[in-house]
C-alpha cells in the first residue's frame, strides 16, 4: 500500500461521500426557503469533510490502542481499515492527519462565525464536540450514535443552511431531521458486527446496552420514521412534492429490514450492511436533489 493510499484509508475515504450528502441537503433545503450561495456552500463542504477526516482518523488510532483493532472481524463495512495494526501509516502521521483536519474545520468555522454571526455557534461547538468526543468519550458514556446523528447529521444540515446567509427556514430545520435519523442508523447497523470487540474496548454503545433484539428494533424505527418523515413534510408543504424523491432509496431497507426482523440475534449479513450504506447516501442526495427541484424548478 503507498503512503497515499495509506493515508486514504485512514481517512475511509469510501466513507467521505456522507458529508457530500449532507451538505447537499442543507444547501438546497436553504435555497427552497430562499437563500443560497456557491461559496458558502463550497467552504461548509470542505470544512465538514476535514471534519469527518478527522473523527474517522481519531477512531483508527483510538481502537489501535484499545486493541479493538486487533479483535474486531473486518467488513468492508465496520472495523476499521485495517491500516494502523498492519503497519501501513504510523500512529504518528494519523495523529498528524487528524490535527490538520480538525484545524481545517476549525478554521472554516471561524471564518463563518465572523461572516454569519455568533446564530452559529452552538452548531459549530455542539458539532466539534460530537466529532472531537465521539471515539474515547461518547461512545463509552452511551451516547456515540446520538452524536453521530448530530454531528454527522442534522447539525451540518443546519449549519449549511445558515451560512447561506438567510436564516434558518422550517424546510432546513425539516431536512435536518432525515439526516439526524440515518446517520443514526449507519453507525448503529455497523456497531452489531463488532459487538465483542467493542465490548472489549470498553465502549458502551446500544448493541451492548440494550442487546441484539432491543437495537435492531430501534434501528428499524428510526429507518421507518425517515420515509414518513418526508412524506408528511411533503403533506404540510414544508418540502415541495419533489422532495418525495427521498423516499424512493428506503426499498433498499429491504435488507437490513429483513434482518431486523427475521434473525437480529445472528450476524448482519454484509448485503445488509452494503443496503444501510445505500439507502443512506442515495436518500440525502435524492431528497436534496428534491429540495433544489423545489427551488429553482417549482416542483
Amino acid at each position: 500500500m503507498s503512503r497515499l493510499s495509506a493515508v486514504l484509508a485512514v481517512a475511509r475515504a469510501p466513507f467521505l461521500a456522507l458529508p457530500v450528502a449532507l451538505v447537499a441537503a442543507g444547501a438546497s433545503a436553504a435555497a427552497y426557503d430562499g437563500s443560497f450561495d456557491w461559496r458558502a456552500t463550497g467552504l461548509a463542504l470542505i470544512g465538514l469533510l476535514a471534519m469527518h477526516v478527522a473523527v474517522n482518523a481519531l477512531n483508527e488510532i483510538s481502537d489501535l490502542h484499545t486493541g479493538i483493532d486487533l479483535r474486531t472481524r473486518r467488513t468492508p463495512f465496520s472495523g476499521g481499515s485495517g491500516t494502523l495494526p498492519g503497519g501501513e501509516l504510523t500512529v504518528r502521521a494519523a495523529k498528524g492527519l487528524a490535527a490538520g483536519s480538525a484545524v481545517t474545520g476549525a478554521v472554516i468555522g471561524v471564518y463563518f462565525l465572523a461572516t454569519v454571526g455568533l446564530q452559529l455557534l452552538p452548531i459549530l461547538v455542539l458539532g466539534a464536540l460530537c466529532v472531537l468526543l465521539y471515539t474515547d468519550v461518547l461512545t463509552r458514556l452511551g451516547v456515540g450514535e446520538v452524536s453521530a446523528g448530530l454531528g454527522l447529521g442534522g447539525l451540518p444540515v443546519l449549519g449549511t443552511a445558515l451560512v447561506q446567509g438567510g436564516g434558518l427556514g422550517l424546510a432546513a430545520a425539516a431536512a435536518a431531521v432525515p439526516a439526524t435519523l440515518m446517520t443514526f442508523d449507519l453507525l448503529l447497523l455497523n456497531e452489531f458486527p463488532d459487538e465483542e470487540a467493542d465490548r472489549h474496548g470498553g465502549r458502551r454503545h446500544l448493541v451492548i446496552r440494550l442487546g441484539r433484539q432491543r437495537a435492531a428494533s430501534l434501528y428499524a424505527v428510526a429507518a421507518l420514521a425517515t420515509p414518513v418523515w418526508i412524506v408528511a413534510a411533503v403533506l404540510v408543504e414544508v418540502f415541495p412534492p419533489s422532495a418525495l424523491l427521498g423516499v424512493l432509496p428506503s426499498m433498499a431497507l429491504r435488507r437490513p429490514l429483513g434482518w431486523v426482523f427475521r434473525s437480529p440475534g445472528e450476524r448482519v449479513p454484509v448485503p445488509a450492511l452494503a443496503a444501510n450504506v445505500q439507502w443512506n447516501l442515495s436518500t440525502g442526495f435524492l431528497l436534496a436533489a428534491g429540495l433544489a427541484a423545489g427551488a429553482w424548478l417549482g416542483l
